[in-house]
């Protein structure tokens, strides 16, 4: 089937302005184009099959956004928000807690991020993600990799910078391999695999920031 004109790529016009009473049908439509993207990718994804899956009709999809890379873009904004927020987990009292504790603190918030929001990763693996989205998370990536080696150089303040860093981009690509594994299986099995992220990281990071507890710093 055709797509209407105002569904074809290239254009990546912003959401209309819209009232509060709107916001509603917005979040389901941005709840339904998230499943879409998921199930179909991106790419294939259509704004008929959004406006399906919202229960919609398609007009009413297009009194709130214009076409399908709109509707990436609100959605891709709103979930590098969110995403941000778990970067509140890097603090001095957090880095202060015994090792496994400090694991807990840091990666929990981050992997229920990522497994309650699966659109997310569908995004950042699509080469046509419209808007800043990649550019946003790329920073997001950089600032994470910052706190990382900043809550390291709190633990063991006698590493040198180049092995902070060293340690650091380890660690977090530790965590984005096993949070693929993660996100590819459920229940039983995808606890398990979490469980396995924290003793690799636990093992990993053990002889170079020690296991119990560190004092904190202001």
């Amino acid at each position: 089937m055709t797509e209407s004109k105002a569904d074809q790529p290239h254009e990546t016009v912003k959401p209309r302005r819209r009232q509060a009473r709107g916001e509603r049908r917005i979040q389901q439509l941005l709840d339904a184009a998230a499943s879409v993207f998921c199930r179909a990718g991106y790419t294939s994804a259509s704004t008929n099959a959004i406006a399906r899956e919202a229960g919609v009709s398609p007009g009413t999809l297009y009194q709130f956004f214009p076409n399908k890379e709109a509707i990436a873009v609100e959605l891709g904004e709103r979930l590098n928000r969110r995403m941000l927020e778990t970067h509140g987990v890097f603090t001095p009292e957090n880095a202060a807690l015994p090792l496994r504790e400090l694991i807990d603190a840091v990666l929990d918030p981050m992997i229920e991020f990522n497994c309650a929001n699966p659109a997310f990763l569908t995004l950042l693996q699509s080469s046509e993600a419209p808007g800043n989205f990649l550019e946003e998370h790329a920073a997001q990536h950089d600032s994470i990799q910052d706190r990382i080696e900043e809550l390291i150089g709190v633990r063991n303040p006698e590493l040198s910078p180049e092995r902070r860093t060293h340690t650091a981009s380890m660690a977090f690509a530790l965590f984005k391999a096993g949070l693929g594994l993660i996100l590819g299986h459920e229940g039983a099995e995808r606890e398990a695999y979490v469980t396995e992220l924290k003793t690799a990281l636990y093992g990993y990071l053990a002889p170079v920031l020690g296991t119990g507890g560190a004092p904190a710093r202001p």
